[in-house]
């Protein structure tokens, strides 16, 4: 790819921001679309264009442009990684069935059932909301990976979406724009790595790092900006040595300086503790060569030239990651003593480490046309299978972070085949990748040709073989504190499933009924069977209750869960046969639609002090104002202490108490204390997104003894809801004080 290319795909302002000015771009997207794709029907690209143009004619984007700027833009960038006329399409037309009359049926009939049926798919996408309901979540988690087995180019498109909001993010509330940047870490950014799209992979990173750290992103940014022309001065030099005694060897080469993005540095900071002067390979160099013989032999040069560092050399040629990144990548030392690293890949691995599945693209007559299409999606396939039978969302989040987003350990059989698992993966683990009958026979293993525990965690380049009998008993529960990947969790709960039932079903009724106790409700009384039933169809429990207490038991649903479930329902039915009496005193009470009843007088104008912003807890007076009704004040308030008061406004005092404020929100502000140091905000910022709290406001600076004095206006119900936000803030590492503050 050129170098204007690239510029274009990593900054938005290349692309023209008129509406009118669109149809130049489109002419552009179908000349690309010409040169990797000569056959391709590139009128059906226009029409698209054509269509998506009308049914967005009077719509605009929070940022004021026109709304068709952005199908546009998606396209581009669509093009850009070589897509079919198909996903080029289905790009333009990405929102149309959603945001406009068009239909299903209208697209499909224009454009043909494949692009149709990607719109959908993309439009079925367009919720997942980071802050919303679990189950909601997990339930458009599976839909996405199942429309990713279905058609790759759905995701693709989803990805490519989501990067241009983040582009534009800046014209978002502050709340949207900490839930959106930590979604798009937390799931998007870690899926285009694992397609090994790392063009969009990067950029969704450094976007996200700048909306939930801005304070560690500005600095990272002027950091590397300070130190950019010593590092360019000292890799310009060894370019050159390199590229001279390459040449000389016959091997024809390109080398180019890499700079590492701001979240990578932000990454390796935060968890190696580093300050930036201490990360070496903010710049490295990239050979790119023809053939993977001569990379090898590159790499005997490099050793000739530089001094490797031990332990830092990793050959992804031999065993390629599972986003299908291959390189060699090594760390040696300058003759000034300055240590960096060299990649050496060819052009083909070079294009797939920029692409990812991208550069695998080969569609005939709108199917995938190769097996290799579909070997590289196996690992969709097989994370549907281990994660069809997770009902927990918990327990679905987690498994899907650890089998989807961690890095890799790579482990041999004793016949040589490559079997990658998460980091952390245990022998047990390996055994049951290699098959279901393995890991549930397996009596023990061996490492490299030593006995080992099951509880060993592997370690890259292992030789495993595991140990099995025909007399083995199965499974036991306790290796499901031991596994990592949810594979393994998934085979061996099934077999515990299918094997154990009549002990899973005692001990799933033991935890029911021990949890029941613990919210003081009687295991009788929460149990009933029309509170049941939908938990029955929610889970597919056929057999009712000894297969829920059957799925309680085994570990497929959490005993919590299900207690609360049912307690929402006995909690209404008590609200609901309350006495008459009590209902109608209810509703004779008179409070102001702040939730504050003033004692005494009736429809008065009531407004909560924004000198301490109250909230539903706090201990609270009444002040009457000139003309603007009672202003209520916490207590401890400065402003109207006696003290401070003039003689004549101490008469002002009325009482005032809290009433009927469910459902009611209230801002309070909290003062955080903490040193300096990259990551802070960030972690503060996860904690209120944890606690399910908005954050409507965020303001920081930094002091000359390096703390960092941070606000954040907070929306809660309750002092309980505050109470429990400090404390989780105060146990960060490096907070050294919360408070919460008056004004």
């Amino acid at each position: 790819m050129d170098q204007e290319k690239l510029n274009i795909f990593h900054t938005s302002e290349k692309l023209p921001q008129i509406a009118d000015e669109t149809d130049v771009i489109v002419e552009k997207i179908i000349n690309m679309v010409k040169e990797s794709s000569p056959k391709s029907n590139t009128d059906m690209i226009y029409v698209a264009y054509r269509m998506a143009k009308a049914a967005h004619k009077n719509q605009f984007r929070k940022s004021g442009d026109a709304y068709i700027i952005h199908p546009v833009q998606i396209a581009y960038i669509a093009a850009e990684l070589s897509m079919d006329n198909v996903a080029i399409c289905a790009a333009l037309l990405h929102d149309v069935i959603e945001d406009t009359p068009y239909t299903f049926e209208h697209v499909a009939m224009l454009f043909g059932n494949s692009v149709a049926e990607i719109v959908e798919g993309v439009t079925k996408l367009k919720k997942i909301q980071y802050r919303d309901h679990q189950d909601q979540q997990v339930e458009n988690l599976r839909k996405m990976f199942f429309a990713m087995s279905k058609d790759i180019r759905v995701i693709m498109i989803k990805l490519i979406d989501r990067l241009h909001n983040m582009r534009t993010l800046g014209f978002m509330p502050t709340e949207k724009q900490l839930a959106i940047a930590k979604e798009t870490l937390d799931v998007y950014a870690p899926l285009a790595h694992r397609l090994g799209i790392s063009k969009i992979k990067t950029e969704l990173e450094d976007l996200s790092l700048k909306y939930l750290d801005p304070v560690a992103y500005d600095e990272i940014r002027e950091s590397v900006a300070q130190k950019k022309v010593e590092r360019e001065d000292f890799i310009t030099g060894i370019m050159a040595g390199l590229n001279k005694r390459i040449t000389e060897s016959g091997i024809s080469c390109e080398i180019a300086g890499r700079e590492k993005h701001s979240y990578s540095i932000f990454r390796k900071m935060y968890a190696q503790n580093k300050t930036i002067d201490e990360i070496y390979d903010l710049f490295a160099l990239r050979v790119i060569v023809d053939t993977v013989a001569e990379c090898y032999a590159v790499l005997g040069i490099v050793h000739e030239m530089y001094t490797p560092l031990p332990m830092r050399f990793k050959d992804y040629i031999a065993m390629p990651k599972p986003n299908m990144y291959q390189s060699l990548h090594t760390t040696v030392v300058g003759s000034d003593g300055m240590p960096f690293e060299i990649q050496i890949r060819t052009h083909e691995m070079h294009k797939i480490a920029q692409e990812g599945i991208a550069a695998h693209w080969k569609y005939k007559e709108g199917k995938a046309g190769a097996d290799a299409m579909d070997k590289e999606l196996e690992w969709v396939r097989n994370l549907m299978e281990t994660q069809a039978d997770i009902m927990d969302p918990d327990v679905f989040m987690n498994s899907l972070k650890i089998d989807m987003f961690s890095d890799q350990v790579f482990a041999f059989t004793p016949q040589g085949k490559v079997i990658p698992l998460p980091n952390g993966s245990t022998a047990i683990d390996f055994a049951f990748a290699i098959h279901t009958q393995v890991g549930s026979k397996m009596v023990g293993a061996k490492a490299n040709g030593k006995i080992v525990p099951n509880t060993y965690k592997l370690i890259n380049g292992d030789i495993i073989e595991i140990l099995t009998s025909p007399q083995a008993k199965g499974p036991s529960r306790d290796w499901l504190k031991i596994v990592k990947t949810s594979q393994a969790k998934s085979k061996i709960n099934q077999w515990l499933k299918r094997e154990r039932r009549d002990e899973n079903i005692i001990r799933g009724k033991e935890l029911l009924e021990k949890e029941a106790k613990r919210v003081n409700i009687p295991f009788s009384k929460l149990f009933r069977d029309e509170w049941l039933q939908p938990v029955y169809r929610k889970y597919n429990l056929n057999e009712g209750l000894e297969d829920l207490f059957a799925s309680v038991g085994y570990g497929g649903l959490s005993s919590h869960k299900i207690v609360m479930r049912l307690r929402e329902e006995y909690m209404k039915e008590q609200k609901a046969t309350q006495p008459e009496g009590f209902v109608a005193h209810e509703r004779k009470r008179k409070s102001s639609s702040n939730g504050i009843e003033v004692l005494g007088i009736d429809n008065c104008l009531v407004r909560l002090s924004k000198c301490c912003n109250p909230v539903p807890g706090d201990e609270i007076v009444g002040f009457i104002t000139k003309g603007r009704g009672v202003s209520v004040h916490r207590a401890d308030c400065p402003n109207i202490q006696q003290d401070v008061l003039p003689a004549e406004d101490k008469f002002r005092f009325i009482k005032v108490k809290w009433a009927g404020t469910a459902g009611n929100s209230y801002v309070a502000t909290l003062r955080v204390e903490a040193h300096d140091v990259p990551g802070m905000m960030m972690k503060i910022s996860t904690v209120l997104a944890e606690l399910e709290l908005n954050c409507v406001s965020v303001n920081a600076h930094s002091t000359k003894e390096r703390m960092s004095i941070m606000t954040f206006g907070i929306e809660i119900r309750t002092t309980e809801e505050l109470q429990r936000a400090m404390t989780r803030i105060n146990g960060i590492s490096g907070v050294e004080s919360v408070t919460r503050t008056t004004n």
